[in-house]
């Protein structure tokens, strides 16, 4: 199906050009969103006579989230999760968790189609993550996830707490074989009773 694309849209085209996208994908999203209209003659027309109303309002919604995006960008959010001692979560940490975090806070109005992840998030550490505000306002916020308000302390200091978990078990675990050694564990004095 051929639309006329009513805002810029990353991969298909700008705004006012006549492209060529599946029927579902016109028909279940940009249709409905009013991302599109049909290329017939009437909307071409239409379009004509709308251009330089939908640039306006288009270029309104570009500044708005220009100054959410100023904002937004650079922002840290710790988000508290359950893991294993590997530091994989029991779960993940999906686009709807990062929309409900960013909107908890209060700063920007933020939806779950907003956020740009290629795959839910699996591990504790700093991630950073886009969130694309409009078609060409893209901020960049760092998620901070772990056990702990403690751990994420640790980890907003650049510390790696998985590798401090187990380098902290190594020396505890060579503490105590040095005690068991100092202890005298193994050896046993005898007295035997004197002459032979």
């Amino acid at each position: 199906m051929k639309v006329i694309l009513l805002e810029r849209l990353e991969g298909w085209g700008a705004l006012g050009d006549v492209v060529t996208v599946k029927d579902g994908f016109a028909r279940n999203f940009l249709l409905p969103r009013a991302k599109a209209l049909r290329a017939n003659a009437s909307n071409m027309k239409v379009f004509d006579a709308q251009r330089a109303e939908i640039e306006t309002r288009n270029a309104r919604t570009k500044d708005a989230a220009g100054k959410s995006g100023e904002t937004l960008d650079g922002t840290s959010y710790i988000l508290v999760r359950q893991a294993g001692e590997s530091g994989h979560l029991y779960g993940s940490v999906a686009g709807r968790d990062v929309a409900d975090i960013i909107n908890a806070e209060g700063s920007t109005k933020v939806e779950r189609a907003m956020v740009v992840l290629d795959k839910p998030i699996k591990t504790l550490g700093l991630h950073e993550v886009k969130v694309r505000l409009h078609p060409e306002v893209t901020a960049t916020v760092t998620l901070n996830i772990a056990r702990s308000q403690d751990e994420a302390e640790r980890q907003a200091r650049g510390e790696n707490v998985i590798n401090a978990q187990f380098e902290e078990e190594r020396e505890a675990a060579e503490q105590a074989a040095t005690d068991l050694l100092e202890g005298g564990a193994g050896q046993m004095e005898r007295d035997f009773g004197g002459d032979a």
